[in-house]
């Protein structure tokens, strides 16, 4: 399984950004599709956006659509999450995820998981 390190997460004011990386070990990383969940207080685990294993597909949440951006270094074995126009609902503890090849939106289907880096918006 690969190992996962988020970084970039912190204390931004509503409408403002961040830039979220996942660093991942092992030299299989580009057969791994990537996603980026979220766990706020008292809620569950969320989906936000995933990557293909090529880059080539993203999906995003709805309540992310135009303001987040997934994006996968192959060369680097990262995986970002460039957030704007943050609000402060998007508060949250933000995960990335991996899993083998197929791209998915649900958090049971992956396997490997990182730690998770705490954005805080305030308003």
């Amino acid at each position: 399984q690969v190992q996962l390190v988020e970084s970039g997460g912190g204390l931004v004011q509503a409408g403002g950004s961040l830039r979220l990386s996942c660093a991942a070990s092992g030299r299989t990383f580009s057969t791994y599709a990537m996603g980026w969940f979220r766990q706020g207080p008292g809620k569950q685990r969320e989906f936000v956006a995933a990557i293909s294993y090529s880059g080539e597909t993203t999906y995003d949440a709805d309540s992310v659509k135009g303001r987040f951006t997934i994006s996968r270094d192959n060369a680097k074995n990262t995986v970002y999450l460039q957030m704007n126009s943050l609000k402060p609902e998007d508060t949250a503890v933000y995960y990335c995820a991996a899993r083998q090849l197929v791209i998915k939106t649900t958090p049971t289907e992956y396997s490997s998981w990182g730690q998770g880096t705490q954005v805080t918006v305030s308003s």
